[in-house]
């Protein structure tokens, strides 16, 4: 896949740049489409000399005509992978290659475009509440852009508690309106009920109700006792103190505070990646 680093590294030319060897041409362009009558063609371009202004050595045709289609809507440019999911389904018979304008109307261009490149994060949140707000948090950020240069895409795996309602069941919270008790409001609860509850769940409820036994389902993320991460992750803890990387069976994860703003988010999942592309790099 060719998939330019930098808009400000594509050019655009409305003249046979082919013409143009030797010519002034501005410092950042590694990439030239040339826009003409007869359709598109893309080339590499290798320049030499200082300054703003090179001099044009030569020029590698990599697509003209039939291999160039270009997208009729405007995209951000930032949204790589956006932009590589958008050129994908184009990409059939002789066409190998799209180019974009972007809001700004920069141009750029994916060829032979892949996922391969595009790192998958998984979501992995609570349900309820409904949405869960890690999960509706990135989809959020996605739709604006935010994250668009990093190269990836999220899937989301909501580890549901409505599977433990009925009998003797006890919840953290009575905002989550599962059918239970909840060590937040109740105070009639069962000998050996069962609780669906993190570590500080498990504190409070020791501390409410001391002389009862009772079963512990640890549904926190981090604990992996409902679910094991399978892929690079991000997910939320209700302590503060675990916020920042972490590792669960050698899976490379994210973790934000429960009630972290979209602010934290982005800076959690950047640092994520950070971490991945220095593993795949070393």
């Amino acid at each position: 896949m060719i998939f330019p680093s930098d808009y400000k590294s594509v050019g655009v030319t409305r003249k046979d740049p082919t013409q143009r060897i030797g010519c002034p041409i501005y410092f950042t362009t590694e990439y030239l489409i040339a826009d003409l009558p007869s359709g598109f063609s893309i080339y590499k371009v290798e320049s030499k000399g200082e300054g703003l202004l090179k001099t044009l050595v030569s020029l590698k045709l990599i697509a003209k005509g039939k291999q160039i289609k270009k997208f009729e809507e405007k995209l951000d440019s930032h949204d790589r992978t956006r932009l590589i999911e958008s050129a994908i389904p184009l990409c059939k018979g002789d066409v190998n290659t799209v180019i974009f304008e972007g809001m700004d109307r920069h141009i750029t261009f994916v060829q032979d475009p892949s996922l391969r490149e595009v790192m998958e994060i998984e979501v992995i949140d609570i349900s309820p509440p409904e949405p869960p707000w890690l999960a509706f948090a990135v989809q959020r950020l996605v739709r604006s852009g935010i994250l668009g240069e990093l190269n990836i895409r999220f899937t989301t795996k909501l580890i549901d508690l409505h599977k433990f309602e009925g009998g003797k069941m006890v919840f953290p919270c009575y905002a989550s309106e599962l059918k239970g008790k909840y060590i937040d409001t109740d105070t009639e609860i069962e000998d050996n009920s069962t609780l669906v509850g993190c570590d500080i769940s498990k504190q409070i409820f020791d501390l409410r109700f001391p002389d009862l036994s009772y079963k512990h389902i640890n549904m926190c993320p981090l604990k992996a006792e409902l679910y094991m991460p399978t892929k690079p992750f991000i997910t939320r803890c209700c302590q503060s103190k675990k916020s920042g990387m972490v590792n669960i069976n050698g899976i490379d994860g994210a973790v934000v505070h429960w009630g972290a703003s979209e602010y934290d988010i982005v800076d959690a999942i950047r640092m994520l990646v950070k971490v991945l592309k220095g593993i795949r790099l070393g």
